[in-house]
């Protein structure tokens, strides 16, 4: 009776796991996609409300780089520098953690950023304890977040071979908008090109933005009720899904060492 749970750990295990695993199915794709698209968007939203600043897509700190330059606003435009060489910086260890993984072999390459950003997240959380809301701490908190969103992002890019963004959401509302175009097509004159939608795509962006505004409310409503100790949830959640893989080895390692001892043991139970 007792390996009966044991059983049912390595099972629910299996499945997590699948999630950053190599050689994953397109649901699993798709099941961390949507994860990572309702973590995105809780902290961007919490980020919001803590330094004022959307750390989560460039397109805004590209324009305000350019503004900032522009009126001689020099220590801004810094600001704004510091966070797209952090969100470069952060997608860039993602990539060489993921291909240092893969060339190891390991069964779970996309695990190792997602537990870093765990980590991260957790020293987040605990430094927000003791550090004062200053404008100094607001500062540094801007380039921070904006590592990791790239770290994040360049995970599920690296993940679902480019197909997938889960930290900012205009690649996706357009691709809904195209989407939803060739929907209302109405290919009425007989024609050689037949204008289809792709509806199996618009229900996967459909669920990314409604995984990514989900998380914005549950994200703005935590920050305001807990402040940064409201990462510490989305922290343990990134880590549940990171070291799956691990637990999965110890409990199947267990459960084999369990059946040899059975094997050897003339004794009935």
């Amino acid at each position: 009776m007792a390996a009966r749970p044991v059983h049912r750990a390595i099972q629910h295990l299996r499945t997590v796991r699948r999630l950053v695993a190599s050689g994953r199915r397109e649901r699993a794709d798709r099941q961390l996609a949507f994860t990572l698209s309702f973590v995105a968007g809780g902290l961007n939203a919490g980020a919001f409300l803590l330094v004022r600043q959307y750390t989560s897509h460039m397109t805004g700190i590209v324009s305000a780089l350019a503004d900032n330059l522009a009126s001689g606003a020099l220590r801004l435009a810094a600001l704004c520098i510091a966070a797209l060489a952090s969100f470069i910086a952060g997608a860039a260890i993602s990539a060489i953690s993921i291909n240092w993984s893969r060339r190891r072999g390991s069964r779970a390459p996309y695990a190792a950023p997602l537990l870093f950003e765990a980590c991260l997240l957790v020293l987040f959380g605990a430094l927000g304890a003791f550090v004062s809301p200053s404008p100094r701490a607001v500062t540094a908190a801007i380039p921070f977040l904006c590592f990791l969103m790239g770290l994040q992002n360049a995970t599920i890019t690296k993940v679902s071979g480019s197909r997938m963004r889960t930290t900012h959401m205009t690649g996706i509302v357009t691709d809904i908008g195209i989407e939803l175009g060739k929907l209302l097509y109405w290919n009425r004159m007989p024609s050689h090109v037949v204008v289809l939608a792709d509806r199996k795509k618009l229900d996967l962006l459909s669920k990314l933005l409604f995984c990514f505004i989900t998380g914005g409310i549950v994200g703005a409503w935590t920050f305001a009720l807990l402040g940064t100790a409201a990462a510490l949830p989305v922290a343990t959640l990134l880590a549940a899904v990171a070291t799956a893989p691990a637990l999965e080895a110890q409990l199947v390692l267990r459960e084999a060492k369990r059946r040899r001892c059975r094997r050897l043991d003339p004794r009935p139970p």
